[in-house]
């Protein structure tokens, strides 16, 4: 579309970004009523590799319901919940927990399935809910006012709106284009994200498995948790390690074959290399509050204890029940201040959350001789402490308290 063409209609609530969290995002828009018009950069039906988010927890689970009954217990009954976890210490088993028999009449504690199964039944539910898709649509430019938001696309297109959601992800266009920078660090090591297709002649015994200082890749971490279809393998490098050593398929054959049976070196469907940012975005709205921030546009933390989309749900929800209120509001001060408290508790639940996966990392990475103390007397007593064991086995996934709204989808 040129310039020339019709430009939009005015828009009541435009979403940029058509990944779990704006798909969640306009999906808690229609179930409060409000027109709403989403904008995806890439084209309908695109691919994207790898498994990537696939751990849901049962408070997103539970906000799903909430804006569509029935889609969080879809998602769970297509999600898979291990039975049994084990976390080890060179080798030796240091603690192991069997759980009961689920009630299907209840949601699990969590669902485990790739990122593009979430998608897709969250895709559905907004088309049957009336979300308008634009694809192919990046966007260029965003302008607000205190009577609404401009959005200029690479077409040229101008869209209108009294609100917007920016949910762009890591390299928001959105967030650049209000002018809102970044804080934070990365993590000084790199870590090696493999994904394999499980073996249906021959499966794996459905268990979460964390090792420390496994002995098959010289002393490095590793975790293996299965997810529908397949298992996610996290190799934790040195900070002295050359990442290149360990990624890519070649890389990736040569130690696979040490941690888990050999067939899966030719199983392997996708290798990610990463250094974990840990950063929030300084505000979650504009200078007029016309603008709302949420999920990787907002904030990027490690991964350990899931807490990237589902924080990133709970922040979706909250946006939409901003907006809605705001629409609500004759009074334009107090719609402005109903999108200031929606920055102030998200940006809280985010520096929470960074705070929470920061403690996990520091746990990982034993880089204070305190930590290390800690972790080699928990593994020495674990045999005859169970709480010693249960500390090294929750240690990787940070901190779980909080208040409800900093904890939801572990915030």
């Amino acid at each position: 579309m040129n310039n020339t063409e019709p430009q939009p209609p005015n828009c009541e609530v435009l979403v940029v970004g058509a990944g779990p969290v704006g798909l969640v995002s306009a999906l808690a828009l229609r179930s409060r009523g409000r027109a709403v018009t989403l904008l995806e950069a890439e084209p309908a039906g695109r691919s994207r590799p790898g498994s990537r988010a696939i751990f849901v927890h049962k408070e997103s689970l539970k906000l799903l319901e909430q804006i569509r009954p029935g889609l969080g217990r879809e998602i769970a009954a297509h999600g898979l919940v291990w039975p049994t976890k084990r976390t080890f210490w060179r080798g030796r088993q240091v603690f192991v927990r069997h759980y009961p028999q689920l009630d299907p009449s209840t949601l699990p504690p969590f669902a485990s399935l790739p990122q593009v199964g979430i998608e897709r039944f969250l895709f559905q539910a907004c088309q049957e809910a009336g979300v308008d898709f634009v694809w192919n649509t990046p966007v260029t430019g965003v302008e607000t006012t205190p009577d609404g938001v401009t959005v200029t696309t690479t077409s040229g297109q101008i869209w209108t709106a009294d609100y917007l959601i920016g949910a762009d992800g890591a390299r928001s266009a959105v967030r650049q284009a209000i002018g809102v920078p970044m804080e934070g660090s990365r993590s000084k090591n790199s870590y090696i994200v493999v994904d394999v297709a499980e073996d249906p002649g021959d499966p794996l015994p459905c268990e979460r498995v964390f090792h420390y200082k496994h002995p098959g890749v010289g002393g490095r971490n590793v975790l293996l948790v299965p997810f529908v279809g397949g298992w996610r393998i996290d190799l934790q490098c040195r900070d002295e390690d050359d990442p290149e050593r360990f990624s890519g398929m070649e890389g990736v054959r040569r130690w696979l074959p040490k941690v888990m049976p050999a067939r899966y070196a030719d199983r392997i469907t996708w290798v990610s290399t990463y250094q974990f940012l840990q950063v929030l975005a300084r505000d979650f709205t504009d200078q007029h509050q016309r603008v709302l921030l949420v999920g990787e546009a907002a904030h990027l933390f490690a991964p350990f204890g899931a807490r990237g989309m589902n924080s990133g749900i709970a922040d979706a929800i909250a946006a939409a029940t901003a907006i809605d209120t705001a629409l609500k509001e004759i009074d334009r001060s107090r719609a402005e201040e109903t999108v200031k408290e929606f920055a102030w508790d998200r940006r809280a639940a985010a520096e929470y959350n960074r705070a929470a996966a920061r403690q996990a990392l520091a746990h990982l990475q034993k880089r204070s001789p305190a930590m290390w103390v800690k972790r080699h007397i928990a593994a020495l007593l674990a045999s005859r402490w169970e709480r010693a064991g249960l500390w090294l086995d929750s240690g990787p996934y940070g901190p779980r308290s909080g208040s409800a709204e900093q904890t939801s989808g572990k915030s």
